[in-house]
């Protein structure tokens, strides 16, 4: 059995028009002889009627106060009439359908409600329904504790479905279809000539990923990069093929240009802070274990960390500074804050081992007037930070740059 998984997000799903563009899709690789599970994000975006979001605008209107196992059950449904619906649009086309949920599916997860982790799935009543079905609906985004609860996977649940779902499957490819045409050099609301990426590795979109790309969550890509199973990200708007991520042997004849493309796209997360904490002595020792105990201690999350021998400097989200500064205060640290800052990333698998990445970089955005606050490197990522005002004309620098327009 050829077996092809598709995920299909909100955009896709929010009109007539764009369901009748996933009906297309799903007709195509029925005729292309494979036997499909389509995977559904809950239809549309916030403010529309059953976008996640706007589920949650519900629960903040009824005081907020709804436990997370039961926020759970209310989140779950929008999947739910996701799916129910295509499968009604696919009957009326005379092509047989089932929907499971995810816990028929046999998504097993943890009890950590509103982001669970998968533990184990056994697929074993999909396989059942492929025998007697071309299509088996799959809600995203939810699973089912050992204890029986409904639970869902957090932000870019969905995408974690259906690559984890592929690799459960042995499935051939995971299709995501998205509102846009497969993954791109760079945002194309800043850069004007971004340009679409006909193949990326899975190290290359996973740091795009984690970095503020947000075509593909990084959870989902992880999954896929550990099982090995080869993801075209698609728009549900056009018959492109997208972007291909899979191990760079898996691009057969554009393998050269795997090895010859130093940086593969750039990068952003605004509205972070930075915070800078100097230690009076010597040995900034106990004030680090301090600092990032504290940090962890009160949930907030960091990021973009150098540690000296004398302190350490960080960065947190604009939303956390305020407490976070109050807490290093607290601890009579006296840290030093800088707000509205923007995290700018060069990725590019191609980028360890070559001389002079970095010396581009610092040539653009010295060229724009633009001051680097901090910088960090991986084996395929470089990191500067950046005032958030500058951010823009950096983005479009290195994109310059590096000739990201030309791919």
């Amino acid at each position: 059995m050829r077996i092809l998984v598709q995920k299909f997000g909100g955009t896709s799903l929010a009109s007539k028009e764009a369901r009748g563009h996933v009906i297309s899709h799903i007709k195509r690789e029925l005729k292309n002889g494979y036997r499909l599970v389509v995977v559904v994000s809950a239809m549309g975006r916030k403010g529309e009627p059953y976008a996640t979001d706007t589920l949650l605008d519900l629960i903040s209107a009824g005081g907020g106060s709804l436990p997370a196992r039961e926020q759970d059950l209310l989140l779950s449904c929008g999947e739910i009439i996701s799916a129910t619906t295509l499968c009604s649009l696919l009957q009326s086309e005379l092509i047989s359908s089932v929907v499971l949920t995810g816990a028929q599916a046999g998504f097993r997860t943890d009890q950590q409600f509103g982001n669970a982790r998968i533990l184990d799935i056994v697929p074993t009543r999909v396989l059942e329904e492929l025998e007697h079905k071309d299509v088996v609906i799959v809600t995203g985004f939810q699973g089912q504790s050992l204890d029986g609860d409904l639970t869902t996977l957090g932000r870019g649940g969905s995408d974690t479905s259906a690559t984890a779902l592929g690799a459960a499957l042995h499935a051939e490819m995971v299709d995501i279809y998205t509102d846009v045409n497969g993954i791109l050099t760079a945002d194309p609301r800043i850069v004007e000539d971004a340009q679409p990426l006909e193949y990326v590795s899975y190290a290359e979109i996973c740091n795009m990923a984690h970095q503020g790309a947000k075509v593909i969550h990084p959870r989902a890509v992880e999954i896929a990069m550990q099982s090995g199973i080869p993801v075209r990200v698609r728009s549900t708007f056009s018959e492109s093929e997208g972007t291909l991520v899979a191990n760079p042997e898996g691009f057969k004849d554009v393998q050269t240009g795997v090895v010859d493309r130093y940086v593969t796209g750039i990068a952003y997360v605004a509205n972070v802070t930075q915070i800078t904490v100097e230690s009076q002595s010597k040995t900034g020792h106990n004030l680090q274990l301090k600092v990032f105990k504290a940090m962890a201690e009160n949930d907030i999350s960091v990021d973009f960390i150098n540690v000296t021998p004398s302190g350490a400097v960080y960065t947190v989200f604009d939303s956390d500074s305020a407490k976070a500064e109050a807490i290093l205060e607290q601890l009579g640290l006296g840290p030093r804050i800088l707000t509205g800052c923007a995290k700018v990333s060069v990725i590019g698998g191609g980028i360890n081992g070559v001389p002079g990445i970095m010396a581009k970089i610092v040539e653009a955005l010295s060229e724009q007037n633009v001051q680097i606050l901090q910088s960090a490197d991986s084996n395929t990522t470089i990191w500067v930070l950046v005032n958030k005002e500058d951010m823009v004309q950096a983005l479009r620098a290195l994109h310059a740059k590096f000739e990201l327009g030309r791919c």
